[in-house]
Parts: structure tokens; C-alpha cells; sequence
């Protein structure tokens, strides 16, 4: 053991990190209690406590759970893996470690930490305004203004997230783009009828639409080695592939919380967790089924699959809008829910014009854009 940390010492000490270090998990959790690190190199093997109950206790503790967690491990056991990952670990690396390989990883997770702090920023700015907000909500024209500012703040934070995990995967900004607007497109369509005119309001289409962006934020915590392989995953792959769902909903969740109040992120939350749910109870991480599905989810899914069939991916060409119409007809009432596919088949005609209008050319998005503008808050409810 104490070579080990004499080695990585060595391996980061010349990248400039000022490093603690610690023989056992107890030593471990009193160090990072005391001194709160942004990446902690944990070894699965360890006296008294194992690294996947380190990890565990990191992960609950206010001052280390954001601490991004690269567990060391000697071990090619996918249920080792699979248990890491469960327990918050967000990377790994396997012995005998390659300099160059950890320098990379290190650089990695100090750059996520940095994105995750800045959004929990962004949450206590939000927060602090709100407050502001409140105490002058009774001169109408600052409230306006201050209005603005924190939808502005709320996409800004949407746009920051959901550009960390495109970092992470080969999916473009366009992809985003058109995600949000065909949930945009099926929640107008969904609040034009009697069943869902009460629920689907203008505010609740408006935080649907920013809110999609963020379904698969929980790739950000998936190994890059199954992320971006290229071709199919075993089904060992697949089932850690599975849990970006848990990871994305369990980073909203979180960022929601720290924001001690209900914001569009609790909305981004329940996607990031549900929308590979299927109505027939087959999807996951939950096996829900019907209506137990939130139902920006169920919105969101349609809209995701309708995106990766009609477009170019690295192991199939786009499918045209008629055979991608037939493989989700086929899924209604198995894969989707039969009211989002009915709403999906009023308006395909818009689904082929946002299809035409953003397709994967390379220039800005609108989301891409906000960073730029000032959005007024009514222009997402526009048909």
C-alpha cells in the first residue's frame, strides 16, 4: 500500500495537485471531513473499510459528496464495477495504473467538479434572488426585470448541464435542439385536449421544454470505455450503460435539494430517471409502467427515440420519417404512451419541419444562443 501512494504521489505532485493521502478508509473519510478534496483516488482494497464503503460514506457526507471519486481496483469483475458505480464512483482505473492514463483522469474529474460547482452556483444565486424577488414583488416594473434575469439564470444553468454531458458523448447540440422542441411540439399538442388541458399550462409546457434537454445528463458518470464504444455493448456494458439514468436523476435530485425549494430541475429529475421507462413496464432502471411514469418522461421518450431513428449515428444511417412513424405505431401502448403517440400523429408534419429546420450542420443552437440572449419567458408556448 504505501508504495502505491508513494507511486501516484510521485505520478501527480509534478501536475501541481496538492495532495493528502491516507493508508486506510477511516484515515481517508477524516481527511476529506477536514480538508474537502474536488477528486479522490480510492482503492477498491483496503484494511477495515473496502473502498466501495468509502466511496458510500463520501457520497453522504455535505462536505464530500460532490468530490468526484475515481476508484482504483485491480479487478475486471463486472460486479465490481456495477457495485462501484452504485456506490457514487465516478470513474475508474485498473492496476497496474499508466501515467498517462491517470494525468487524463485527474484532469477529467477536476474539470466535471468545476462544472458541477458552478451549477450548485447557479442553484444558490437562483435561491438568493428568489428571496430578493419576493421582497419588492410589489414594484411590478424591477419585477419584470428581476423575472427575466432568473429565467435567464435557469437556462443558462439547463444549457450548462446539458453541454457537460454532449462533452461526454457524440451527440450534438443540434440533437438538443430538436429534442426540446419536438416535447415542445407534443405538450401544445397534449394541453389542446380535455384530458391533459389542465395539467399541460403555458409554465408547465415552458419548464417541459427546458427541461428535455436534460435527460441523458447521467452520461457523465458512464466510463468513457463503454460511452463511446463503437460498436454494440454486451449485455454486462449495457447494464452499467443503465444506470446514467440513476446517476442523472440522483444529480438533479440533488442540485433541486440544494436549491431548498421545487425548481425546474425537480421536472429535469424525473426525465433524467424515467425516460427509458416504457409503458408496458419493460424499460428501466424501475420497470414502471402507465401513468406511474411522470408524464414529461413519457413525453420525452417519444421525442428521443423519434431523434435517434431520424438521425445519422455512427452505426446506422437516418431513417425516413414514414419507417421511424411505423416503428413507434408499433410501440403504442408497449413502448410509449398511446396518448403521446396519438399526439405525435396529429402533428408529424411539425416533427418533419423542426427535423428540416435543425439538422446536425454545425452551427449554434438556440441553446447554444442563451448564453448570448436574454429570453423572454412566453416565447417557449408559442406554436
Amino acid at each position: 500500500m504505501p508504495e502505491n501512494i508513494r507511486l501516484l504521489q510521485a505520478l501527480l505532485k509534478s501536475e501541481g495537485y496538492v495532495l493528502d493521502t491516507a493508508e486506510d478508509g477511516l484515515s481517508a473519510l477524516k481527511i476529506a471531513n477536514e480538508f474537502p478534496p474536488d477528486v479522490v483516488l480510492l482503492d477498491f482494497a483496503m484494511p477495515g473499510m473496502d473502498g466501495i464503503a468509502v466511496c458510500r460514506e463520501l457520497k453522504k457526507a455535505p462536505k464530500t459528496c460532490h468530490a468526484e471519486v475515481i476508484m482504483v481496483t485491480g479487478s475486471s469483475d463486472h460486479a465490481v464495477h456495477v457495485r462501484s458505480l452504485e456506490a457514487g464512483a465516478d470513474d475508474f482505473l485498473h492496476k497496474p495504473i499508466e501515467s498517462a492514463i491517470l494525468r487524463a483522469r485527474v484532469r477529467r474529474s477536476i474539470r466535471t467538479k468545476r462544472l458541477l460547482d458552478a451549477n450548485l452556483s447557479y442553484q444558490r444565486e437562483l435561491k438568493a434572488y428568489s428571496e430578493q424577488l419576493e421582497e419588492r414583488i410589489a414594484e411590478r416594473t424591477q419585477q419584470v426585470v428581476r423575472t427575466q434575469q432568473v429565467v435567464r439564470t435557469q437556462h443558462v444553468t439547463v444549457f450548462a448541464l446539458a453541454k457537460l454531458s454532449e462533452s461526454r458523448d457524440n451527440e450534438t447540440g443540434a440533437h438538443l435542439e430538436r429534442m426540446s422542441r419536438y416535447t415542445l411540439a407534443l405538450g401544445h399538442q397534449l394541453g389542446r385536449t380535455e384530458k391533459y388541458s389542465d395539467i399541460l399550462t403555458h409554465s408547465y409546457i415552458d419548464m417541459l421544454y427546458f427541461s428535455s434537454p436534460l435527460h441523458d445528463i447521467g452520461k457523465v458518470g458512464i466510463p468513457d470505455a463503454i460511452l463511446l464504444k463503437p460498436g454494440k455493448l454486451t449485455p454486462e456494458e449495457f447494464d452499467i450503460m443503465k444506470l446514467h439514468t440513476v446517476i442523472g436523476g440522483r444529480t438533479l435530485d440533488a442540485a433541486n435539494d440544494a436549491a431548498e425549494s421545487d425548481t425546474f430541475l425537480e421536472m429535469g429529475r424525473d426525465i433524467a430517471y424515467a425516460h427509458h421507462e416504457k409503458w408496458d413496464g419493460s424499460g428501466y432502471p424501475k420497470g414502471l409502467s402507465g401513468t406511474d411514469i411522470p408524464l414529461p418522461a413519457r413525453v420525452t421518450a417519444l421525442a428521443d427515440v423519434y431523434d435517434a431513428l431520424t438521425s445519422r449515428r455512427p452505426y446506422k444511417e437516418p431513417f425516413s420519417h414514414e419507417k421511424s412513424k411505423a416503428i413507434i405505431l408499433e410501440g403504442r401502448g408497449q413502448h410509449f404512451d398511446p396518448d403521446v403517440v396519438d399526439a405525435f400523429l396529429a402533428i408529424e408534419d411539425e416533427f418533419i419541419a423542426i427535423a428540416d429546420q435543425h439538422q446536425d450542420i454545425g452551427e449554434p443552437s438556440a441553446l447554444e444562443q442563451l448564453i448570448r440572449q436574454l429570453p423572454q419567458p412566453e416565447n417557449a408556448s408559442k406554436d
